[in-house]
């Protein structure tokens, strides 16, 4: 199986892309400068399309889809495998997500055809005030400095979303889907080549002490490759859990061993107590869905942006037609001219609303038809201005100061009885904070917070800071239905801001491409995030780089390491797609 895509990093395509630089005058812009970087790319794998009758599922690493399917093969319910998959991707894959950040959850109930979707979002501690990023000079810290400080840990979520899940829809006893991920925390498990990887980049200086500890030696070196790795302090932590519930976590021991270590980090030690632990609850929300082409796309809302983002994109660019030639020049163009429009009032108007009155008629078809008329199909914008959705006006919000990293991970399953979940669950940056207790990573969800909380002329900033408040975020987690109300897709990708772009380019690909899912998720990455129109590197396309150009294009080539996860229904099958990109897999049966 042959992938089109080019090895991943500067030194594979920097010699012949000058040449084409100076030959063809194209601007590469720095689209990083104010965003973090994501997890870093780590090499392309080729992957086969999985194929499935009765269940499968998709996961980031096959030790975690494995548990899965070993659930699933066991009679247990969809979210019972995404439980089982999630404390083995803890394990496997510290460096995305775990118990110790937060999670958004989509469920499909196939019997009842209904859609859940559950917000287990990290929150801010009641401590928390608007100005928590400053520093005693009145200066904003630099967003590195925020990171590895306690003052970015925010209340995990994910244990509470997972029990009101499967509290609904489970089907195992809660105390069986930890199993696999015990077993293996005592017994250990193979380093893998990206776990390595993305170690050896960051150093082991860091790492907080306890962190330093377990993923490196005595000389700082990471555990190489296929070093067999034991966590016997997590595998503890599991087995309390498996026998308590989520109580153990948020109202046992394990909340004061949290608690005392995020407060006695040696940067800048957090505020997290052991009431916000207790109070946090996670939240059913109402879902966000909008139809496209012959289906209907469906998400989560806020504190979520990606429903609403893809669901604008998708309905702004329906009436303009994308052609049936997969990246075609004209409609990567009217694409990214959309995505701007769309990126820019997600960064005015969406946050956590609970806080903010986010406004309803983002997705109004009058309002779409009044930002639509602003793509030129023959001439980019640079930069788009947030629109005046109804009953709103622009200058109710301040302009958006958020810095995005990404340190995620995505699950799609089917289980026998046609049920669907689609989880996209993180812990923030690579590693989260750098900061371990008792074998599992610390988040710093909250430097997913705008750090300026008032903009140049004094307007509250809808993602600032708030007690309480959970900040914004772009997993988007995705079911995609067809028109008898069944299930079509489930998707969903880590990659921090540009998480909007994956999802939308693989329901872009399949239904107004016809690509089958695998090839869609190959597909190189693109997008504009209200800035220039990234590419991913690759030496193939420097035709669709040059017609985009023309057009008016700022091209910024950059690693973009997507970690899409998608199964399709299709003439009767569960087909599986892993991305290349990652080390996942899907399996089934």
């Amino acid at each position: 199986m042959t992938i089109n895509l080019f090895p991943q990093g500067l030194r594979n395509f920097l010699l012949p892309f000058l040449a084409f630089l100076i030959a063809t005058n194209i601007a590469i812009l720095d689209a990083g400068a104010q965003r973090a970087q994501p997890e870093a790319a780590t090499g392309v794998k080729a992957k086969e399309i999985a194929r499935a009758q009765t269940y499968m599922i998709a996961a980031a690493n096959p030790l975690a889809s494995e548990a899965g399917r070993e659930i699933l093969a066991r009679g247990g319910s969809a979210i019972d495998a995404t439980i089982a998959a999630q404390m083995v991707l803890n394990l496997v894959e510290p460096q995305s997500s775990g118990i110790g950040g937060g999670a958004f959850i989509l469920h499909w109930d196939e019997k009842n055809k209904q859609l859940q979707t559950i917000d287990a979002r990290e929150a801010a501690p009641m401590a928390a005030r608007p100005d928590r990023f400053y520093g005693p000079d009145g200066k904003r810290m630099k967003f590195q400095q925020a990171v590895f400080s306690g003052l970015s840990v925010g209340v995990p979520g994910l244990l509470r979303g997972l029990e009101l899940a499967h509290r609904k829809h489970g089907k195992l006893p809660w105390k069986d889907l930890f199993t696999p991920a015990i077993k293996l925390a005592e017994n250990g498990f193979a380093v893998s080549p990206r776990l390595n990887d993305l170690l050896t980049k960051r150093g082991a200086d860091k790492f907080g002490p306890q962190a330093r500890a377990y993923f490196f030696d005595s000389s700082n070196v990471p555990w190489p490759v296929g070093h067999q790795l034991k966590n016997p302090a997590f595998a503890e932590v599991l087995k309390q859990i498996a026998a308590k519930g989520a109580d153990e976590f948020y109202l046992g021991k394990l909340a004061s061993d949290i608690v005392e270590r995020v407060k006695s980090i040696e940067t800048i030690p957090g505020d997290l107590s052991l009431t916000d632990l207790a109070i946090y609850r996670a939240k059913e929300r109402a879902p966000i869905c909008s139809d496209y082409r012959e289906v209907k796309v469906c998400g989560m809302g806020p504190p979520s942006s990606g429903a609403l983002t893809v669901n604008y994109v998708l309905k702004l660019v329906e009436p303009l037609g994308l052609g049936s030639q997969p990246l075609n020049a004209n409609a990567l163009h009217v694409l990214a001219e959309a995505q701007k429009l769309a990126y820019a009032d997600r960064g005015r108007y969406m946050a956590d609303s609970d806080f903010v009155n986010v406004p309803t008629g983002l997705l109004d078809s009058t309002y779409l038809d009044s930002r639509r008329q602003l793509i030129d199909p023959k001439s980019a914008m640079t930069k788009a201005n947030p629109g005046e959705p109804h009953a709103v006006k622009k200058t109710e919000f301040g302009r958006d100061a958020t810095i995005e990293s990404s340190g995620t991970s995505h699950i799609s399953v089917v289980d026998a009885d046609g049920n669907a979940v689609s989880m996209t669950t993180t812990i923030e940056s690579a590693f989260g904070s750098r900061h371990m207790v008792r074998g599992f990573l610390l988040n710093n969800e909250l430097t997913d917070f705008s750090f300026r909380y008032r903009d140049d002329q004094g307007r509250i900033i809808a993602n600032g800071v708030q007690p309480g408040k959970r900040p914004r975020s772009s997993m988007a987690p995705t079911i995609v239905l067809d028109s008898d109300n069944n299930v079509r897709m489930v998707l969903g990708s880590p990659g921090g801001s540009r998480i909007i772009n994956y999802v939308t380019k693989v329901i872009v690909a399949h239904f107004d491409w016809k690509m089958d899912i695998q090839s869609a998720v190959n597909l190189i990455n693109f997008g504009s995030r209200n800035g220039p129109l990234e590419i991913e590197n690759s030496s193939e396309h420097d035709d669709l780089t040059q017609a985009l150009a023309g057009l008016g294009q700022k091209i910024a080539r950059k690693d973009m390491t997507s970690g899409l996860h998608v199964i399709s229904r299709e003439n009767g099958e569960w087909l599986g797609a892993a991305d290349p990109r990652r080390e996942g897999v899907a399996l089934g049966k």
